[in-house]
């Protein structure tokens, strides 16, 4: 990330909402020519743990390129809680659209619980939010897309997510009424070679 820093025009810690961890990581292209993609990234770690604050490593090759990277920050647990954690990033994307009208095209991209909250990005009904990102692709690897089967572990223990709130998070369930926004996007589902075979079914049942 510091080398990531170091190499392109950066604006760091931009709020996006009051509070304390609704802020992002914007990198921008080294040569911009007024419209540029945008690679949205949300990382992972539980919902508990790591930043955006890692999360600058994808910047170096893709701004030499033209490409954006924003790294987003959320309220992790036990201070953020499910739903807040999912209306930050959607909060996030609409920040993103209405700050920056040069945005041509959003791809997502997220790993673990950041594959979670991007998928609940998928799901979103932007009509509330008064924009409609243009979400072109979005790339999940090692996503948990089904919470219930983390109700009763060790994962839990700082979430503190109700039955109630892992069903209506649970990106799985959501499907369905995904926003046209996200009719036309290609997503890709990926998996670790070591994953658990509860990552892999949950991979291969959220990507079917």
């Amino acid at each position: 990330t510091q080398r990531a820093r170091a190499g392109a025009q950066t604006s760091l810690h931009v709020p996006y909402g009051d509070g304390e961890g609704e802020k992002l990581d914007i990198y921008f292209p080294t040569d911009p020519s007024g419209t540029f993609p945008v690679l949205v990234y949300i990382h992972g770690g539980y919902w508990q743990c790591l930043s955006k604050d890692e999360s600058g490593f994808a910047a170096p090759p893709l701004v030499s390129r033209g490409v954006a990277v924003v790294a987003v920050g959320y309220d992790t647990a036990p201070k953020g809680h499910m739903d807040a954690m999912v209306l930050q990033v959607r909060r996030s994307l609409a920040f993103l659209v209405e700050r920056f009208s040069g945005i041509r095209g959003v791809y997502l991209c997220g790993h673990s619980a950041g594959a979670h909250l991007a998928a609940m990005v998928l799901s979103t009904d932007w009509t509330e939010y008064g924009v409609v990102p243009d979400i072109k692709g979005a790339v999940l690897v090692s996503g948990v897309y089904d919470l219930e089967p983390i109700l009763h572990t060790y994962v839990n223990d700082a979430l503190k997510m109700s039955r109630e709130v892992a069903q209506r998070n649970s990106p799985m369930l959501c499907v369905a009424p995904a926003a046209p926004a996200a009719a036309a996007c290609e997503v890709l589902v990926a998996v670790a070679q070591h994953d658990s075979p509860e990552f892999r079914r949950q991979s291969q049942e959220y990507g079917q």
